[in-house]
């Protein structure tokens, strides 16, 4: 029961948000916090046995199949100095910082916190980029460093970890351990990926594709732990191979796959930010001797060395390399001032960081507690808040203020239409050639409507270029799709009457609206 009051409640505000200015993210933690204090509420403890296998994978497949491989690998480096670099840079100075601000915090300990709260979270950048319209160059530079950030993260914390309970950690173990992580990620990523759009090729029921696509992730994640790889690295390999060849799978499977995954991470993105703000009673509740001011001035202190890092990171990131190296100035675009700004500002973290400080042993080696737990665990908890309420609510008039050029609709409509007109010729030389042949033989009211279809699809990205109505003030596109939409209405009503009427049964009737509405999905695609 409560894990559905969980669901219910916070896919319910997570819709109401949108209709409201506040992106959903920073509304469902307010609503968290709110909820927590509620007499009667249940205790929904981060259990990061949950969080990390189950949630973490498939948030990241959906986040990863909808990126673009292309756009990736062209922003590659950026990303990597984000994901692995800006990541390290942050363990340790937060940790260092940390281990400077309070007393008595073992150094391992410090950067332990320094680990858990270095990864921007993927579905907070996801969710903020989507919701403000990024520029597409600095969308994929934050996406990829989200997608793939959370393996250096949990690798760092390994070793931090290590050598906070005592296990001897030393600098070249700790990269061992990374390269084995990385590497063995990337490396079952790049096994599975083969077969398993194999099997999503040559499964014939659409029913049995999509359940592939659901446990296509967790297996990613599960192989890749089993030889102690990075599970993060593994579904993400997985899911960009899969998303970039998704045009080999049949028709019905991506439908059904598109809405399928829709839901799934609506569900996820909108639990897990209402969980971060479920914590807070728990945290609080064994924060012991830290409180009050003291705790307080912890908090924000923490929360200005992640910021400060962030900046300290990515302006010489962004510029350094150009000055640097003739061939980067040669092969990328001049970095501005605008974009690291934004690119900055836009790191915010997530539920992964409290996960993974949940999973922070209660004791060392020798029995002895883990020093100062429960403080980093709070200085967790208020970092991933601070930066999603400060950075998540001041993201989108930065932007606005900043100015960006916006995205050209006419410019990507003639795109579109120079595109459609291309495979339109090759479409129409190849119906030539099948009608050639006697096999294909059909008569012509049947030809000239494959041939109508054709020019209908062709035409439709035109018209979008041309002049709205003068009366309704609608676009070409606008008017055909509500015209159509007025046809098939009409159609689905008397099919309707005629199963009440028992003229047809429910199994035909089945039959005729799911033709109706392929029909209705196809002139809503055509025209927009």
């Amino acid at each position: 029961m409560p894990l559905l009051l969980l669901v219910a409640g916070s896919a319910a505000f997570a819709a109401a948000a949108r209709r409201t200015p506040v992106p959903a993210p920073l509304l469902l933690v307010a609503v968290g916090l709110v909820v927590s204090y509620i007499p009667g509420i249940p205790d929904y403890t981060l259990d990061p046995e949950v969080v990390l296998p189950l949630l973490l994978p498939p948030l990241l497949y959906t986040s990863a199949s909808d990126s673009s491989y292309l756009d990736l690998r062209a922003q590659l480096r950026p990303v990597a100095l984000l994901s692995v670099g800006y990541v390290l840079f942050a363990t340790f100075v937060v940790g260092w910082a940390v281990y400077l601000i309070v007393p008595g915090m073992p150094l391992p300990a410090a950067l332990v916190l320094g680990a858990v709260v270095a990864p921007p979270d993927a579905v907070a950048a996801t969710a903020v980029a989507r919701r403000v319209g990024l520029p597409s160059r600095i969308t994929t530079i934050l996406q990829g460093e989200s997608l793939l950030n959370d393996a250096t993260a949990i690798t760092a914390y390994k070793v931090a970890l290590a050598a906070a309970v005592g296990e001897g950690a030393t600098w070249a173990g700790g990269i061992e351990e990374f390269l084995l992580a990385a590497v063995g990620g990337v490396g079952v990523g790049l096994i599975l990926m083969a077969p398993l759009h194999w099997l999503r090729t040559h499964l014939k029921e659409p029913l049995l594709q999509n359940t592939l696509s659901l446990l296509i992730p967790f297996v990613a994640y599960g192989v890749a732990e089993q030889f102690h790889a990075s599970g993060v690295l593994a579904v993400v390999v997985v899911a960009l191979y899969l998303g970039h060849r998704a045009w080999e799978v049949d028709f019905a499977t991506r439908l059904q796959e598109e809405a399928v995954w829709k839901m799934v991470a609506f569900i996820l993105e909108s639990a897990v930010f209402a969980l971060i703000g479920l914590q807070l009673p728990i945290v609080l509740k064994g924060l012991g001797q830290y409180e009050g001011v003291q705790a307080a001035w912890y908090a924000v202190a923490v929360f200005l060395v992640v910021v400060a890092a962030r900046f300290a990171w990515v302006y010489p990131a962004a510029f350094l390399p150009r000055i640097l190296s003739s061939r980067i100035r040669d092969r990328e675009a001049n970095p501005t001032w605008k974009g690291a700004m934004v690119t900055a500002w836009a790191g915010m973290r997530g539920v992964v960081s409290l996960a993974i400080a949940f999973s922070i042993p209660v004791t060392v080696h020798g029995g002895g507690a883990f020093p100062h737990r429960n403080l980093i665990l709070f200085l967790t908890f208020t970092t991933v808040i601070g930066t999603l309420v400060v950075q998540g609510l001041t993201l989108p008039p930065l932007i606005h203020r900043l100015d960006f050029p916006g995205r050209d609709p006419q410019a990507e409509t003639l795109a579109e239409a120079n595109a459609q007109a291309q495979a339109s010729r090759s479409a129409e030389a190849r119906l030539d050639e099948l009608l050639s042949d006697d096999r294909n033989d059909l008569p012509p009211p049947l030809a000239d409507r494959l041939r109508s279809v054709l020019e209908r699809r062709r035409n439709a990205v035109w018209e979008r270029l041309g002049q709205t109505n003068p009366v309704t003030g609608e676009s070409v596109d606008d008017t055909y799709r509500r015209l159509s939409r007025e046809m098939i209405s009409a159609e689905r009503s008397v099919f309707v009457r005629l199963r009440d009427h028992r003229y047809i049964d429910d199994e035909m009737l089945r039959t005729l609206l799911r033709r109706l509405d392929l029909e209705e999905a196809a002139a809503y695609r055509e025209a927009g």
